[in-house]
């Protein structure tokens, strides 16, 4: 993909869009090298999202993120990261925004994908990730009960034992691993990881988009 074939989309906070010439966005965040989410990334990631489903151009989404890791987690440390006050909005209510995104997406996954981070990654249709990529759903370690859409999205990837295993030890698997149990869905050297992504979205833009917004709505369902 040349880069006169690329245009820019828009800047959503620390998110910014792209739209190139096989009908397929690129979504990238922008915090490296963690990219630690709160509730104004999942919030940017909602707007984003629902403006590309509303756009002709858009017919899948790429979602990665600048630096070292896909994300670590949640800041802790941000003041909004739940919620901010006098705003009424929780992040949750934020994440439920983005779950309702009717584009199929494909995430790349290079580093880190931790706690809330993995929650975004399996927000996607599909996971590419490097060998080292490192997922993990840490919350019974740290004390609280998961979150992020994880009761539903794990176990329809990896099925129940596989993400009791997971939720229950908190434990870190890297991305052969992951490929293994059918947390991700390809693997790649970490180089790669980006482009393939891009060529599993062109794969799916391919496609009648009306038909792929239908089976993805029924496959999804709820």
């Amino acid at each position: 993909m040349s880069d006169d074939a690329i245009t820019t989309f828009g800047t959503f906070g620390d998110l910014h869009v792209t739209i190139d010439d096989d009908f397929v966005a690129t979504a990238e965040v922008r915090r490296p090298p963690n990219n630690f989410f709160d509730l104004a990334l999942i919030e940017s990631l909602a707007t984003a999202f629902a403006q590309l489903d509303d756009d002709d151009r858009c017919r899948a989404i790429v979602l990665c993120s600048e630096g070292k890791h896909f994300c670590a987690g949640a800041n802790f440390a941000a003041s909004d990261s739940s919620t901010p006050a006098g705003s009424g909005r929780h992040l949750y209510d934020a994440a439920v925004d983005l779950f309702a995104t009717r584009t199929p997406v494909v995430a790349a996954v290079q580093g880190a994908a931790i706690g809330g981070g993995l929650g975004l990654a399996c927000f996607a249709d599909f996971r590419v990730a490097a060998p080292a990529a490192r997922f993990s759903a840490n919350f019974a370690r740290l004390g609280f009960h998961h979150g992020f859409g994880l009761t539903v999205t794990l176990p329809r990837l990896v099925g129940q034992q596989h993400a009791l295993d997971l939720l229950y030890t908190g434990r870190r698997i890297d991305g052969i691993a992951a490929v293994a149990i059918g947390l991700a869905d390809e693997l790649t050297d970490v180089g790669d990881v980006r482009a393939a992504a891009h060529r599993r979205a062109v794969d799916i833009a391919t496609s009648a988009p009306l038909a792929v917004r239908s089976i993805r709505d029924t496959m999804r369902g709820g």
